[in-house]
């Protein structure tokens, strides 16, 4: 069973990041759900609709990608009921930092255990930051 993925981050790149994904992996539509945040948007509603998207995967565990560590989207998943031992939900995992590299890897992986995952997510989050040389700087061969 694949694991659900939602995305919580500073409007729009939620939905910017799902977009780019499903280019890639159009099928993964039903695994990945975006929230944007605007910086105008009640706190107590954001909370709710975390938890409601979350939902959406009742017996499937969660996988919580958020922008920036310590931000309010980030702030705010962690206060949402994404996650309770009492109730029935699965167990879900919040990770700050995502980029596209590190999406790409959960999608690609999502049918794998979710300890796994977070495991390939940060690896492909890390790995996909490289300072390359741009083409002006490289030498002309003759």
């Amino acid at each position: 069973m694949n694991v659900g993925i939602l995305l919580v981050a500073h409007a729009p790149l939620a939905s910017a990041l799902r977009s780019c994904a499903l280019h890639v992996f159009p099928d993964a539509a039903p695994d990945i759900a975006a929230l944007d945040v605007a910086s105008d948007d009640p706190p107590a509603d954001i909370c709710q609709a975390i938890a409601d998207l979350r939902a959406q995967w009742p017996a499937q565990e969660c996988l919580v990608l958020v922008d920036v560590a310590g931000a309010t989207p980030c702030n705010l998943a962690r206060q949402a009921p994404i996650s309770n031992p009492d109730a029935p939900l699965p167990p879900a995992v919040l990770l700050a930092g995502v980029n596209l590299p590190m999406l790409l890897r959960v999608i690609n992986y999502r049918d794998e255990p979710l300890n796994t995952l977070v495991a390939r997510a940060l690896a492909g989050g890390t790995q996909g930051m490289l300072q390359l040389t741009l083409a002006s700087e490289t030498q002309p061969t003759a």
